[in-house]
């Protein structure tokens, strides 16, 4: 308890914009997994072709990269705070129009995806924006060691809830409405839309300062930029099976969204912690530990699903993927902004140019890692693409830490 009161009094001391854009993502945090993890199940459900689920995934990465440009434009008349919450409210009202829906042919899937897209771009693209302006290259670790902590309890603790409510609710009836999957997925929704305007609430405390609008679209960078865009390539390539391969195998070999929720909450408790605790110790020159970490384990966890293909080798590829992803966060996020702060003073340019082409950079990364599932489906086999394509990109990812080392390098010079 004594130890609880201490990093509460850590937290504290922290500036008062890093406080509010925590709180706020503590909130977003609590809509992320059910974006991450059940629309995808749900789209799963609605079609029963994997190959549909990349198909959702590819739609609505378009929709980031075409948020991110209108975003730019956007920010001459509206102030980052108010695009933030833009993205926040419409990542919720795109989910709830994917509900209602009653069909989800090629058309919907791409519509909603985009949507989706559109409001993830406006969420991630003012959130770097905001957390770049109010953070220092010594206190991002923590930043992001203590969001991680979030963002994990919040992976294992709202599948749980949300399996359960599915689990318990479907086929019942109370007060006359009759809860089939689709109604409980409703529900779900509009309880996203409240936590969103929560959030949206909370970040309009920040006083935070805009700078001036400045030209953010460019075709030539800095060779240490061009390297962060390779990297955010190499870190795109996996980002869409992170999000539709556990659904996607779990529903295939295992259950229901109950045991969905259930085995992403196994290990996310150690975690949670472990990422905290990392955030809170290590020092900027520990980052790259951290980040080759993550990409070991996330191999590992490629090479169980692929070789065993089963029931045994679906849990110890999600187990190696909640472990994985907020270790590799912790050390890409405070590289990816050091680099920011360099060559932005370099080449004296808006750093909104800088994330703009980052989100392009991802893009490229989430496009390739797609297509190669939906390539390797068409020409084999949708049981192929999952056992193969996800260690393809795993393999091809462990080509970010070389990267990364001359990034951080060049970065300290």
């Amino acid at each position: 308890m004594k130890g609880i009161i201490q990093e509460y009094k850590l937290f504290t001391q922290q500036p008062h914009n890093m406080k509010v854009i925590l709180i706020t993502n503590l909130l977003y945090a609590m809509v992320l997994p059910v974006v991450e993890i059940f629309v995808g199940a749900y789209v799963m459900r609605s079609t029963s072709k994997p190959i549909m689920v990349a198909y959702y995934q590819l739609a609505m990465y378009v929709g980031v990269v075409a948020t991110s440009i209108v975003n730019g434009f956007m920010m001459k008349s509206f102030s980052v705070k108010n695009l933030y919450s833009a993205g926040i409210l419409l990542s919720g009202l795109s989910m709830f129009i994917m509900m209602f829906i009653k069909s989800l042919g090629l058309f919907e899937l791409g519509m909603t995806g985009f949507l989706l897209g559109a409001a993830s771009g406006f969420f991630w693209t003012n959130r770097y924006l905001l957390t770049l302006y109010n953070t220092t290259d010594n206190n991002r670790n923590y930043f992001f060691g203590l969001e991680s902590f979030f963002f994990s309890i919040m992976s294992i603790t709202i599948p749980l809830f949300i399996g359960g409510f599915i689990s318990q609710m479907d086929g019942k009836n109370v007060l006359g409405l009759y809860f089939d999957l689709n109604l409980c997925y409703k529900a779900v929704t509009i309880a996203v839309v409240i936590v969103t305007i929560l959030a949206c609430i909370v970040l309009h405390h920040g006083n935070f300062i805009d700078q001036k609008p400045k030209p953010f679209l460019f075709f030539h960078y800095h060779i240490l930029w061009r390297k962060m865009l390779l990297l955010a390539g190499l870190k795109g390539m996996v980002q869409g099976f992170l999000v539709t391969a556990p659904a996607i195998l779990i529903l295939k070999f295992i259950g229901d969204e109950g045991s969905l929720g259930l085995i992403q909450g196994i290990s996310g408790t150690f975690t949670a912690i472990l990422v905290y605790v990392l955030g809170r110790i290590a020092k900027p020159q520990d980052r790259l530990k951290i980040f080759i970490g993550g990409l070991f384990i996330f191999f590992v966890g490629t090479l169980c699903n692929g070789i065993l293909f089963s029931a045994i080798g679906v849990i110890l590829f999600v187990l190696c993927k909640v472990l994985f992803q907020p270790l590799f966060d912790l050390a890409y996020f405070p590289i990816m902004m050091k680099t920011i702060d360099v060559v932005a003073k370099i080449e004296k340019r808006n750093e909104y140019a800088y994330i703009q082409s980052h989100e392009f950079g991802l893009f490229i990364g989430r496009a390739f890692g797609l297509g190669l599932f939906i390539l390797l489906a068409y020409f084999f086999s949708q049981d192929f693409a999952l056992k193969y394509a996800i260690i393809i990109v795993a393999g091809l990812q462990l080509l970010a830490y070389p990267l990364a080392k001359n990034i951080t390098k060049q970065s300290y010079i």
